[in-house]
């Protein structure tokens, strides 16, 4: 059994959400052989640094989930992550630290029923140009280097400036521009030989039907975690499901 979760946006003010997901690790996530994380596992993530700054706030919170993380993958359930919008500074520290493997986005897992392509979803948002350029900067080795090289509280208040830049500017940006553009997608799915897609991002779920090609592909899209309940999609080797988490 292998499952996927994405958004979960893991923050020391969101206690409901993390009681959800460690419950969730402790538990559900136990009996798989595989768990994918597809972005956005933190609110934010100023950089591995923060796993080494004490033992207070929001520093102990992290390293909380890691070793929550790592009794998981402890337990001998593999572990991989993609990078999200909002924490795509996870890097090697906290990889080790889990147990976890970073992987591309996007990623082919071929299985021996099945092909998946899996994926954050933020790259197929191509009408949103404003975003578009900010993520192909804030991909940049340069830049991350130079944000990095800044005091960890320098680079907290910088990514509380961002986000509450980026919520400004969502309220006034229409609908089509947060969702995956379709040619884009199409485009996506043609190039990665029509396999099943997973991703989140959009905070949109969903189980989408494309005919690219001719060919009939599936397109599923997580939900966000929320107070409510989180999600998991199941693969069981023949069927991919939906799960609800509280």
């Amino acid at each position: 059994m292998i499952l996927f979760i994405s958004d979960v946006h893991l923050a020391p003010q969101a206690p409901v959400v993390t009681r959800i997901f460690l419950d969730f690790l402790a538990g559900r996530a136990r009996s798989a052989e595989h768990l994918f994380i597809l972005g956005d596992l933190f609110e934010a993530w100023p950089g591995d640094d923060c796993l080494d700054q004490g033992n207070a706030g929001e520093d102990s919170f992290a390293a909380d989930i890691v070793a929550a993380l790592r009794a998981l993958t402890r337990s001998g359930v593999g572990l991989s992550l993609l990078h999200g919008n909002r924490d795509f500074l996870l890097g090697d520290s906290f990889m080790a630290g889990c147990g976890a493997r970073l992987l591309a986005d996007p990623h082919v897992l071929s299985l021996p029923t099945w092909q998946f392509v899996l994926a954050h979803g933020d790259a197929l948002c191509t009408d949103d140009r404003d975003y578009q350029a900010f993520r192909a900067l804030a991909r940049q080795d340069d830049w991350q280097s130079a944000f990095l090289a800044k005091p960890l509280h320098e680079r907290r208040q910088a990514i509380l400036a961002l986000r509450q830049q980026s919520e400004s500017a969502k309220r006034g940006k229409a609908d089509f521009l947060m969702d995956v553009n379709p040619a884009a997608t199409d485009d996506f799915l043609r190039a990665h030989g029509y396999a099943t897609l997973i991703h989140g991002h959009t905070h949109r779920p969903a189980r989408h039907d494309h005919i690219v090609d001719g060919i009939h592909v599936e397109r599923w899209v997580m939900a966000d975690w929320t107070d409510q309940a989180g999600e998991c999609l199941c693969w069981d080797g023949e069927t991919l499901t939906r799960e609800l988490l509280t």
